[in-house]
């Protein structure tokens, strides 16, 4: 019954058109002062312990790392050095949108920040080549989803957060289903170039190559300090974000050059209204989480699913079908922080491993970031394309498609996600 009211009167906020973050505080704040005896004390006290996490200080500083990024020329080296490459198959330069997506997604850790940087200049690009502009809209939107896959990830830190789960097993246990997810994305759009045939470029010689490979460099070796740092011991995850937001702050001012000193005032600004945005969701979702816990609601729900005899495929099954509805009407970070401590108690109990199962969620994350009518990618997109939504979900469904094959294959296929971690000893 207490399920029921809570999830009631979120769901009847929401409804109002109030943003999540504050449905979630009005639901607790009713809840806890109408229907339990918590003192006000131990709600204030919660308020403040629950975002005291080390982990939560990556989050800022991976959005910071991002913006610098975005507005430093890096993007725009990466997709020279990805056209290069594979410019001179078909549809070349959608997949070089492709690499040049899973590269950034690899110094980025947001997706809307793919999204954005590599569709930006690679989208007007296509469209001059001769590539019909759904085309590209199909590949940037689900392509740039990548971002929270490819690790560092802020939806991996979320649900860290939210299930005391090891970032640093996270992030390697994305390397995997990341770059397959990559590979898959990429044969959809070969595949479609050559059947409706689509312009190639002209083969880059090894000389060019090699030269495109020198201007990115700086910006992929961010991914060493990152994920080298990180598993050489140097220093933790939240350690690495805070490395990664200096060393983007000096290659976009001092080695690129392409942000003035005078901008880089805006880029703190807007770093700082996207993380406080953040984490007042998380504030409130860690208010929930509480009462949740408070009421016994998570193992509660453990035990009535184990009685009713659903195995680990089964609720697997059922934990997609949810992820995927929720995606209809809420953005990841507060499914991952609403769902995640309810149906992470189940998931243990089932044996599903708890990196597997942080994986298997962040893929569905992916998924709901790339169809209406809440897909944050879809309306990044459709700003730079100014296409509609509707246009824009014709436009994704076969990458759409391929992501729920590839979401089965991640589900199913534990291996996927495990196998890194455990090849380096960060997971038993």
């Amino acid at each position: 019954m207490s399920a029921l009211i809570i999830f009631g009167l979120l769901i009847a906020l929401m409804l109002t058109g109030m943003p999540i973050s504050i449905s979630l505080g009005l639901t607790v704040l009713t809840f806890l002062f109408t229907m339990t005896q918590v003192p006000i004390e131990s709600v204030a006290l919660k308020l403040f312990t629950g975002i005291e996490k080390f982990e939560i200080m990556a989050i800022p500083f991976f959005i910071l790392a991002g913006n610098f990024l975005t507005h430093g020329g890096v993007a725009r080296r990466m997709i020279n050095f990805a056209t290069s490459m594979v410019g001179h198959w078909h549809g070349g330069l959608g997949l070089a949108g492709v690499m040049a997506c899973a590269l950034f997604a690899a110094v980025s850790g947001s997706s809307p920040a793919t999204v954005v940087a590599i569709g930006s200049i690679l989208l007007p690009a296509m469209v001059k080549a001769g590539f019909p502009k759904r085309f590209g809209a199909g590949v940037i939107t689900t392509s740039g989803a990548l971002g929270i896959l490819i690790p560092p990830s802020i939806v991996m830190v979320m649900y860290s957060v939210a299930t005391n789960t090891s970032v640093g097993a996270l992030f390697m246990a994305g390397v995997v289903p990341g770059l397959l997810l990559a590979s898959l994305l990429g044969f959809t759009t070969w595949f479609r170039a050559r059947k409706f045939g689509y312009p190639r470029q002209k083969a880059a010689s090894w000389g060019e190559r090699l030269r495109a490979f020198r201007e990115s460099m700086w910006g992929l070796f961010l991914i060493v300090v990152v994920m080298g740092g990180i598993y050489t011991g140097i220093f933790t995850p939240t350690e690495a974000a805070a490395m990664s937001a200096v060393y983007a702050f000096i290659v976009a001012v001092f080695v690129y050059r392409d942000m003035p000193l005078k901008g880089v005032g805006k880029v703190l600004l807007d770093s700082a209204n996207m993380s406080a945005m953040l984490l007042y969701i998380i504030t409130n979702a860690v208010l929930f989480s509480f009462i949740m816990t408070n009421e016994n609601i998570p193992q509660t729900l453990a035990d009535w699913l184990l009685a009713q005899g659903l195995g680990p495929v089964a609720f697997l099954l059922a934990v997609n079908l949810l992820m995927l509805l929720a995606g209809n009407v809420m953005e990841p970070s507060s499914i991952v922080l609403i769902m995640a401590p309810i149906l992470f108690p189940v998931a243990t109990k089932l044996g599903i491993h708890p990196v597997h199962f942080g994986i298997l969620i962040t893929v569905n994350m992916e998924v709901g970031m790339c169809h209406p009518p809440v897909g944050l990618n879809m309306y990044v997109a459709s700003g730079i394309t100014k296409m509609g939504i509707t246009e824009l979900t014709v436009a994704v469904w076969p990458w759409l498609l391929t992501m729920l094959v590839f979401l089965g294959l991640v589900t199913y296929v534990p291996t996927l996600s495990l196998w890194l971690p455990r090849l380096l000893g960060v997971v038993s």
